[in-house]
């Protein structure tokens, strides 16, 4: 298992985060992919993977709602990180229109920047759309036939928009967290549609902690409740559900598959 979204460099894990990776190494979990909010969290982030090398795997990125007035020279910052380090992904990117709808255009112009980042670098993008997936799908629309490849983080979409994101001429993934064991979360029918092939887990710890969890601080230990809800809502056995998705985070972020 792949716990393909953690802020677990976050200071809500100052105090005890060995332990998390020791329950997270417990529970069955072989990597956790850790994605970029801004320059400020760049430097515990690569702290983590230092301290957990081969276990815990970088992105660039900035996030929609870190995008600012500084937002160019933010980039700028970041970028230098794709020539002198090894990053798995670029993100986490995207539009937020929940928080702030103010800084919409320039978070537009911030997401266009960040997939050409993905594409010159044939790097998958990680794509963070609350309230705005109408807007994400405007501007993906300007990369088709591009190559462009990633995943949906955190993905709560409608049925309609599995069929969109589908049909897109690009190979997105959902990436699927604690929401869907949530009783008001109306992930059900979404689950139903999309491919087993298509389904990336996460745990966005410390943030949406599955139940019986939920309202706690989220961590990656916890990712094997949403993998059994998955492949309950999929009919399927929890282990070949797991099986499959870990397939699936190996082959969109390039992670080794003998790691132990």
């Amino acid at each position: 298992m792949i716990d393909t979204h953690a802020h677990l460099y976050l200071p809500q894990f100052d105090h005890d985060r060995n332990d998390i990776i020791s329950r997270s190494r417990e529970a069955g979990i072989k990597a956790i992919l850790l994605p970029n909010i801004d320059m400020a969290s760049s430097k515990a982030l690569w702290a983590m993977c230092r301290d957990f090398p081969g276990y815990c795997y970088p992105m660039a990125g900035l996030h929609p709602t870190n995008v600012g007035h500084d937002y160019k020279l933010q980039l700028s910052e970041i970028k230098k990180m794709l020539s002198t380090k090894t990053i798995i992904a670029i993100g986490e990117t995207g539009i937020d229109l929940y928080w702030d709808t103010s800084t919409y255009e320039i978070q537009v112009e911030a997401f266009s920047i960040q997939i050409e980042w993905a594409l010159e670098n044939r790097l998958p993008i990680v794509i963070h759309a609350r309230q705005s997936l109408p807007q994400i799908f405007d501007v993906l629309d300007r990369y088709k036939d591009s190559g462009l490849r990633g995943v949906f983080h955190c993905f709560s979409g409608e049925p309609k928009d599995v069929e969109k994101i589908v049909e897109m001429d690009m190979y997105m993934y959902f990436g699927i967290g604690g929401v869907v064991t949530f009783k008001n979360g109306n992930l059900d029918k979404t689950i139903e549609l999309i491919p087993k092939e298509r389904i990336l887990v996460e745990t966005d710890s410390p943030y949406l902690a599955p139940v019986p969890y939920r309202g706690q601080r989220n961590e990656s230990a916890y990712l094997p409740l949403i993998i059994d809800k998955i492949a309950k809502l999929k009919k399927l056995d929890a282990g070949v559900m797991a099986e499959i998705v870990t397939k699936n985070a190996q082959q969109l972020f390039n992670i080794p598959t003998n790691n132990e």
